[in-house]
């Protein structure tokens, strides 16, 4: 027998052999076009190719339209669909009610639209049966993956990952991505712990996992995207924006229990056999040697500068040059300063954090104060400049903040190492 076969034994042997080893579930809200079309598609696809008893669960956000009826319909019609129906709208709320309902061993979602190609479904979800792993995700941002997406898109997601590489020292690559699959036992202890219940749960429901020891699986996928999709992207920015910072905070204050989780279920340092040789791993503080500090300085404040263009460009309609300028540069000062307190100088803990956010808001002070005389001075000059000028005179202005920064930071922490 095969060690495919013997794992899809194993699994099918179990007291539950009857119920579903994969539930995938899509949460929908107002999608009586795109329902139809997308579960008979998935229902078809799990038939043929996916070698395990599923289920697909529609959980329906609240939908004002024809959704519901449809759901019912479908439950009806096709075997192991069901429907679950939510009096509230939220993404995250909608997947976390329905993973939590769920009695199957393996979970899974995806997009209603079906923007990433299915034949990177038993990828993403083989590592967490056969035990080797706790939470997979898809990443359109690896090099052998195959995306269509518009530009603008294209710099959100990137300038949102690299602000979690950044606030949050996420280390995985692509957050948004929605094509992602947990085990079972692993949603019971994090779901309790994620607040966010819209489009934040994705990123809080990772970083809590990469926190806590476990492990995260990435698969390459083929992306289409869908030109047709109703995300707000201004609110949705705003919000993971205002999630950052919230994580982030309770990150730092310890509010959140992961040391008890690692214990329990982090992936501990592999033993060395006697006369091997010990396999090399993550040193545990940044070197203070100037070289490399400038490196990972210059890697967050690259992230930092894209957020902040974003969160300008974002805002700069609703808001104003000024307000806009100011709201981008607070934002990212908080999570540039958390960033390279961790990343750049290798301090952790709570010692000295006051005195270091302080210090980050005195670079903030100077940097608005470059930033706005910029802009003062460019209005001055041209009344109505253009974006792009606009742009590129902030990001010179930001240049020199930046300077600016890491000189007041690297006072304030070299060698003030918790």
């Amino acid at each position: 027998m095969t060690a495919l076969n013997a794992q899809r034994a194993a699994v099918q042997a179990r007291p539950s052999a009857a119920s579903a080893v994969l539930d995938v579930v899509i949460p929908v809200y107002n999608e009586e076009t795109d329902l139809g079309p997308c579960v008979r598609r998935l229902h078809a696809h799990l038939t043929e190719h996916f070698p395990y008893p599923f289920r697909i669960t529609i959980a329906d956000n609240a939908s004002v339209d024809d959704t519901p009826a449809l759901a019912d319909r479908l439950a009806t019609e096709l075997p192991g669909v069901d429907v679950l129906h939510l009096e509230a709208k939220g993404r995250g709320r909608a997947l976390s009610a329905a993973w939590s309902a769920s009695s199957a061993p393996v979970l899974a979602y995806m997009d209603v639209d079906l923007s990433t190609d299915l034949a990177a479904l038993l990828p993403l979800v083989a590592p967490l049966i056969s035990g080797h792993s706790d939470l997979a995700i898809g990443t359109r941002l690896a090099r052998t993956s195959r995306v269509v997406r518009g530009a603008k898109r294209e710099v959100i997601s990137r300038a949102y990952n690299l602000l979690l590489r950044g606030a949050l020292a996420a280390r995985f690559s692509d957050a948004q991505c929605g094509f992602k699959a947990i085990r079972a036992d692993v949603a019971g202890e994090l779901l309790p712990l994620v607040r966010d219940t819209g489009w934040f749960f994705d990123t809080e429901l990772l970083v809590l996992a990469q926190r806590a020891g476990l492990r995260i699986h990435e698969v390459p996928v083929d992306w289409v995207d869908d030109p047709d999709s109703r995300v707000d992207i201004v609110a949705t920015a705003l919000a993971d924006l205002r999630g950052v910072g919230r994580l982030g905070r309770a990150l730092l204050t310890g509010a959140l229990p992961l040391t008890a989780l690692r214990a329990q279920w982090g992936r501990g340092p592999l033993t060395v056999s006697p006369g091997r040789a010990p396999l090399a791993g993550p040193t545990t503080q940044v070197p203070v040697g100037l070289p490399r500090q400038l490196v990972r300085f210059a890697a967050v404040g690259v992230a930092s500068t894209l957020a902040y263009l974003v969160l300008f460009v974002a805002t700069r309609g609703a808001l104003g040059a000024q307000p806009a300028n100011l709201l981008a540069l607070l934002v990212t000062a908080v999570a540039n300063t958390a960033a390279n307190r961790r990343l750049t100088f290798g301090i952790t803990g709570r010692r000295h954090v006051g005195r270091h956010h302080v210090q980050g808001l005195l670079a903030f002070a100077l940097g608005l104060a470059l930033t706005s005389g910029s802009l003062a001075v460019l209005h001055a000059v041209h009344a109505v400049p253009t974006r792009p000028v606009e742009l590129a005179v902030l990001v010179a202005a930001n240049l020199a903040a930046t300077v600016l920064r890491f000189v007041l930071l690297r006072l304030g922490m070299h060698h003030r190492r918790g």
